[in-house]
């Protein structure tokens, strides 16, 4: 399984990827283009119906070369997951969001909550998920844990940060200024669609005077 503390979204290694089972080393462009292909596949079959042998054919290899390195659906989804947030991650700007203001500071964070930051398809993919809920109830589990959380955890320390600077009142409910950001990219896009910048500029601009500090300008 990939590292999701890892940097380089195109750098993805398991357990036995010093050598295969024949004992060469592995190809990392391989392994990249069957997570390239899973990702595509999540987007337009959706996770019931795509196959490991749609998968190995987008991706231009055989059947055995891909479950030599994923022997399960479930295990492959999963490293697209983290796949996605690491280069995610790795497209975010170099400043320390918490070093910000405090409304740059959230805005940042809002902004990067958006799920087409770095996937244009993230609301798709997304929403195909939440609809696999009754066939394959413990897919959820996996996209909230390698999906959703690393991208929420950001805003969370950013308001925390912001409560501890005095610039937030301490009494937030930290988790529902989450839900309540995050679900405005959902909002937005099945109303009018979406403008990334515009959307995160107008919901912090709408939530800041209820979360500052009173004495906070």
């Amino acid at each position: 399984m990939i590292d999701p503390t890892a940097d380089a979204p195109e750098n993805i290694h398991h357990p036995e990827d010093a050598a295969s089972r024949g004992g060469r080393p592995r190809d990392p462009a391989v392994d990249t283009a069957i997570i390239i292909a899973t990702r595509r596949r999540l987007v337009i079959d959706g996770y019931s119906k795509m196959t490991m042998g749609d998968i190995a054919k987008d991706a231009g290899v055989t059947r055995p070369t891909l479950y030599r390195r994923w022997p399960a659906k479930l295990d492959l989804v999963v490293d697209a997951l983290i796949y996605g947030f690491r280069a995610q991650r790795a497209s975010y700007p170099v400043e320390a969001v918490e070093a910000l203001p405090a409304v740059e500071a959230l805005t940042e964070a809002v902004r990067r909550l958006d799920p087409t930051y770095f996937n244009p398809d993230g609301l798709v993919l997304m929403g195909n998920f939440i609809g696999e809920t009754l066939r394959t109830p413990e897919l959820l589990a996996v996209v909230r844990e390698y999906g959703l959380e690393p991208r929420v955890s950001l805003i969370k320390q950013v308001i925390e940060t912001l409560k501890e600077r005095g610039e937030v009142r301490a009494d937030v409910d930290t988790e529902t200024v989450v839900s309540l950001c995050f679900g405005s990219y959902f909002g937005a896009s099945l109303l009018h669609g979406t403008d990334r910048e515009a959307l995160a500029n107008r919901v912090v601009a709408l939530l800041w005077p209820s979360i500052r500090a009173s004495d906070e300008l």
